[in-house]
């Protein structure tokens, strides 16, 4: 298994690609699993689909998804996304929504793992989902949501003081691990 077992970790697995036609232009979208492990041990319920943009993945060019490795994760403090002072409004157009960053990403920057709605809320990112049989499903913002900051609420409580107190920090003892470039 691809984890280190030790501390806070999330494994995505990327396994498949999805198209589909949405007017005059073909989407797409990169289509893997989740799981959250506390030292190792698999977290029950936190687990499910992912989706990303297409590839080639790369850390140098946007809009496409991240290089397959692992990142060591922060509470993100920017415009759209907070990972602490998030907005608590579920609707899907109040800003700071729920969100962590990977960090040592090369080039790029802002590559968080946050709630999508429809075929993909995502330039980079990764979202959490329940499931995406096909090209068809589109992704429920209020579960994708829930999947969010029930992520970010066990990271909380698994990490105790050493998470941080704020936004905009790294966050210890924390990593992304991907893996799969289908």
């Amino acid at each position: 298994m691809p984890i280190s077992g030790n501390g806070w970790e999330i494994l995505i697995e990327r396994h498949s690609i999805q198209s589909r036609a949405q007017g005059t232009r073909p989407r797409t979208r990169t289509v893997g699993s989740y799981q959250v492990f506390n030292n190792g041990v698999p977290v029950q319920g936190l687990s499910g689909t992912t989706a990303e943009s297409q590839g080639p993945s790369s850390n140098t060019t946007k809009g496409v998804r991240i290089l397959s490795g692992t990142y060591p994760l922060a509470t993100q403090n920017g415009g759209k996304y907070a990972t602490i002072h998030y907005n608590p409004n579920p609707n899907h157009t109040a800003l700071r929504r729920p969100g962590v960053e990977l960090l040592k990403t090369g080039h790029r920057s802002e590559i968080l793992i946050h709630r999508g709605i429809g075929f993909l809320a995502s330039v980079g990112c990764i979202n959490l989902c329940k499931i995406l049989p096909d090209a068809s499903e589109p992704i429920s913002f209020p579960g994708s949501r829930a999947r969010v900051i029930a992520m970010i609420d066990n990271m909380r409580s698994f990490l105790g003081a050493n998470f941080p107190h704020d936004d905009g920090f790294s966050i210890p003892q924390a990593t992304a691990v991907i893996v799969g470039d289908p």
